[in-house]
């Protein structure tokens, strides 16, 4: 059986006032950590959808005082996208992908006869992929995260822990200009500056680790053993045939704990 619209929708709907300031947006937008917002009426009518595509107008347009004081008095309706693009949570997932594709847009507003219930988005699509992954566990490789947070190493230190914590990654590698691995800062490394206070022209260099590494075909028990021996949370994955060149990934404990935790995985079978 077609999977349909509900089956992957987000329900409930995060809105603003339709007269919200663009301010006031862009910390909705960041406190929930979302790309776009439901615009809502007096009555609480959905009338349109504010996306963080549309806030760089507001952004980049302002370059001048005269710019920028006319741009702060706009609101959450004058930059809004309406009318807002829906489907039914009925309706086949492939129809809503129809409309995704050929209208070019990133979000469908979700309705239960003709009443809007939730979101569908490209994240929401994006996520089913990634769930029809089969759960493994025989290597480094089958668990680690591809994505890596990286900087350089003339980066200030306040600078990484901002994107560390705008990302939600609790470390960042250090290169330098070629790519080259250079070390490694954790929030680890970062504790004696909360006590001590920070220089803000201090660099990354200064209090990255040697990086930890390991081969992406090695054992997940490899893998922790070398976690526990060395008391670190996470490894550079890397290619032993080719360690010169730049990582493939990253595995924490956080990857092996969260492969435990999915629905295929051995731990989870009663």
């Amino acid at each position: 059986m077609s999977k349909l619209v509900r089956d992957l929708m987000h329900r409930g709907l995060l809105t603003c006032k339709a007269d919200a300031s663009l301010g006031q947006v862009a910390v909705m937008l960041f406190q929930d950590h979302v790309h776009a917002l439901v615009v809502a009426d007096r009555d609480g009518r959905a009338v349109g959808i504010i996306s963080d595509f549309d806030l760089l107008a507001g952004e980049w347009l302002s370059s001048d005082p005269e710019s920028l004081a006319t741009m702060r008095k706009l609101t959450a309706s004058d930059l809004m996208s309406h009318p807002i693009d829906s489907v039914e949570a009925s309706i086949p997932l492939s129809e809503a992908v129809n409309q995704l594709i050929d209208k070019q847009i990133s979000r469908l507003l979700v309705t239960e006869n003709g009443k809007p219930v939730g979101v569908i988005s490209l994240s929401d699509f994006v996520a089913s992929i990634a769930g029809t992954e089969k759960a493994r566990r025989e290597a480094v490789g089958d668990v680690m995260s591809d994505a890596i947070l990286v900087c350089r190493d003339k980066t200030p230190i306040v600078s990484a822990a901002r994107t560390m914590t705008e990302s939600g990654f609790r470390s960042v590698l250090v290169v330098d200009a070629k790519g080259k691995t250079l070390g490694v800062v954790s929030g680890r490394s970062l504790l004696p500056f909360v006590k001590n206070g920070v220089d803000e022209k201090l660099l990354v260099s200064t209090v990255m680790h040697p990086a930890l590494t390991i081969d992406i075909h090695a054992s997940l028990r490899e893998a922790a053993d070398k976690m526990i021996k060395n008391h670190h949370h996470r490894l550079v994955v890397i290619d032993d045939q080719d360690p010169e060149a730049f990582p493939l990934g990253i595995i924490s404990t956080f990857d092996i704990v969260a492969q435990m935790a999915r629905p295929g995985s051995i731990w989870q079978k009663s």
